[in-house]
């Protein structure tokens, strides 16, 4: 099976583009506004971009309408978000995040999740994930689609604070991940969680070329 995209539509009852790039890591995004309006929610495209300083990226679809993502407008207005480490024991909180609630609700408490709040800004996070960044924003990049939900924001951050719990961290020093479990987005209506790892190294990797994946401090 093949199609072009651009001008076909899917061959399938279902488009499986979102089920190719997977498991995607999500974004659970949270922020304020510059009058206090808190805001919490899930981005299902959102990835590290390099580690020297770390930098981080998310992707926001529009609205049907044309709206933009609170998230953005946040960011930018602010100039700060906190990624919140998504877990499979927080799958239900981050789903019910996800809702489109009116302006004055909070999705903390309907998610039902506890508020501590960031440390080099005023911005909220959710006490119960086991990792959060605090992160700086940088820039926004614009991409315009066939249609409004199609046109995004992708927002670029730098990674100004990390909090980790103590409890997931490994007597060697690493993340525990096998006891995080981090949720991650599939396609459809799918998601999982990380429940096994293995370990592969890359044949006669010099030190130099090696350097960065091992997680090693200069």
């Amino acid at each position: 099976m093949k199609y072009d995209p651009s001008t076909e539509r899917a061959p399938l009852q279902y488009s499986p583009f979102k089920s190719c790039t997977v498991p995607r890591p999500i974004g659970w995004l949270s922020s304020v506004s510059p009058d206090g309006v808190e805001n919490l929610a899930p981005y299902s495209q959102w990835q590290n971009l390099t580690f020297d300083p770390p930098m981080v990226m998310f992707s926001a679809n529009q609205y049907p309408d044309g709206r933009r993502k609170d998230t953005v407008l946040n960011a930018e207005q602010t100039g700060w978000f906190v990624w919140n480490m998504a877990t499979y024991d927080l799958r239900e909180a981050v789903n019910i995040s996800a809702m489109a609630l009116p302006f004055q609700e909070s999705e903390f408490d309907r998610a039902g999740v506890t508020k501590r709040y960031a440390e080099l800004s005023p911005t909220p996070m959710v006490a119960e994930s086991p990792v959060h960044f605090e992160c700086r924003y940088l820039s926004t990049h614009r991409m315009t689609g066939n249609s409004n939900v199609g046109t995004i924001d992708i927002v670029f951050a730098q990674v100004e604070r990390i909090h980790i719990n103590d409890d997931v961290i490994t007597v060697d020093g690493r993340l525990d991940i096998e006891k995080i479990r981090p949720l991650a987005r599939m396609g459809y209506h799918d998601y999982t969680s990380i429940t096994e790892t293995f370990e592969m190294n890359v044949p006669e990797a010099s030190e130099a070329e090696s350097y960065g994946l091992t997680g090693h401090p200069a």
